[in-house]
Order: C-alpha cells, then sequence, then structure tokens
C-alpha cells in the first residue's frame, strides 16, 4: 500500500500518520483543493510555523511574519488546486509561498519608505542657500562615486545605507550570502571612499 492511499478510519478524508507518524501533506493539500477543511487545519497545524520561521527570517518583526503567515495560510487554502506534486512537496509548495510573500512584503516597506522619503524632502525649506548648493554638491559627488561602483556594489549599498536593512536583510533581498553582501558593502564602501577623497 503506497503511502498516498493510506486513511484514518476515524477520520473520513484524513492523511493517517505513516509508520513515522508524520501525516502525508501532498495528500492533506489535495484534499484542502476539493474543500476538506479538516485536512486543511491538519495541514496548517502542520506547515505554519515553518512558513513563520521563513517569514521572520526576512522581516525580523514578530508581528508583521505573524499577519504574513496568515496571508499564506490563505493563500494556499484559496490556491490549493494549482499544488502539483509533480514539481515539489507541499512543504515546499507552502514555504515558497511563505518566502515569496515576505519578500513581497519587504519591497512594499522599501517603496513606502522611498515615497515618505521624497515626500519630507519636498517638505525642506533650506534657509540658507550656501547649505542648500553645498548639500547639492554633496549628493551629485555621492551619486557620481555611487556610479563609478559595480551593479551589485551599488544595489548593496543603496538598501543597507538609504533603506536602512541589515546585512541580513540584504543578504535575503538579493539572493546572496552574508558574506558575499559584506564584502560587495566594504569594497564599494572603499571605492566610494576614494572617490570621495575622504582619508
Amino acid at each position: 500500500m503506497s503511502r498516498m492511499d493510506q486513511t484514518d478510519p476515524d477520520q473520513p478524508g484524513l492523511a493517517r500518520a505513516p509508520e513515522d507518524g508524520e501525516p502525508d501533506h501532498n495528500k492533506l493539500l489535495r484534499l484542502a483543493a476539493v474543500g476538506d477543511q479538516e485536512a486543511f487545519e491538519l495541514l496548517y497545524r502542520e506547515l505554519a510555523r515553518p512558513a513563520y520561521g521563513v517569514i521572520r527570517r526576512v522581516l525580523r518583526d514578530p508581528a508583521q511574519s505573524e499577519e504574513v503567515t496568515q496571508e499564506v495560510m490563505l493563500e494556499v487554502w484559496r490556491t490549493a488546486t494549482r499544488f502539483d506534486p509533480a514539481r515539489s512537496s507541499a512543504a515546499t509548495w507552502v514555504l515558497t509561498i511563505a518566502h515569496r510573500r515576505a519578500v513581497d512584503r519587504v519591497r512594499t516597506e522599501v517603496a513606502a519608505s522611498e515615497r515618505e522619503l521624497k515626500t519630507a524632502w519636498a517638505d525642506v525649506v533650506p534657509d540658507d542657500v550656501a547649505d542648500l548648493v553645498e548639500n547639492s554638491m554633496d549628493r551629485d559627488r555621492v551619486r557620481r562615486c555611487l556610479g563609478d561602483l559595480s551593479e551589485v556594489q551599488r544595489q548593496s549599498i543603496t538598501l543597507a545605507y538609504y533603506h536602512g536593512y541589515t546585512y541580513r536583510q540584504v543578504s535575503a533581498l538579493v539572493d546572496a550570502t552574508l558574506a558575499a553582501i559584506k564584502s560587495r558593502i566594504r569594497d564599494g564602501l572603499l571605492r566610494m571612499r576614494d572617490c570621495l577623497g575622504v582619508s
């Protein structure tokens, strides 16, 4: 008898835990796809915590992580018919959705903070024309030096220093190792220091 064919006689439609005590996530997801709420509840109990862990690593904020986890599990319920066991396991499918939603949330936050920054700059009234000119010249020099960096260095520095992300968050956003991000930022900052003539 295959693992997929095992059912619990006391719970019609629910996957019985095989010998290792773990429920069959693929079967639970297929049952949820046809509206089996009990199967989805069991799937939720099994996969919500791992999904939260993936999301928390990206977002860092527990409250936002909980909110995104709820959105993910709702999406799993609504889109369960799209699950294809030939392409991945149910757990992989759910955790992929979780990671994508977390990254989407980060991108949304970045866009919102950029809008707020633009609005804040629009409201600034300079007290002194000289200060305005000097700041403008400094910004132009920094932009020019940023433009001389490689794309990966510029992206990493922009996310870390202009958008306030930690190196780990930058690593998750650009899908690179933490060591690679640290190296890119360090090398980029050294090149900018030389470009700006700072000792």
